[in-house]
């Protein structure tokens, strides 16, 4: 087997509690040392928790050393909702347009 292309981007999505807040968490997924850049949003708040979408880039993203990062910070991973693998990262596609 050669060798395993590098992960490049990964977005999840989170459930955490208010605490940490998400300046927290983001500071904490970026001291992973393949961690370039972390973009957290929240798109969703309850009596306890809120729901975050999570953007991370980096040379080559370990996911369980991120999953384990996220559990630490009492959060839970959801889903994986995009990744990029390779060399450089693909250029989204626009959504079909409609021709009607």
């Amino acid at each position: 087997m050669g060798k395993r292309a590098p992960v490049k981007i990964v977005v999840l999505d989170v459930l955490k509690p208010h605490e940490p807040n998400i300046l927290d968490l983001g500071r904490a997924l970026c001291q992973d040392s393949n961690v370039l850049d972390v973009n957290v949003s929240v798109y969703a708040v309850d009596e306890k928790t809120e729901s975050t979408k999570v953007t991370i880039s980096g040379k080559d993203i370990d996911f369980d050393q991120i999953k384990k990062i996220v559990d630490d910070n009492g959060a839970v991973i959801h889903s994986i909702d995009k990744v990029v693998v390779g060399k450089k990262e693909i250029i989204p596609v626009p959504p079909e347009v409609s021709l009607k």
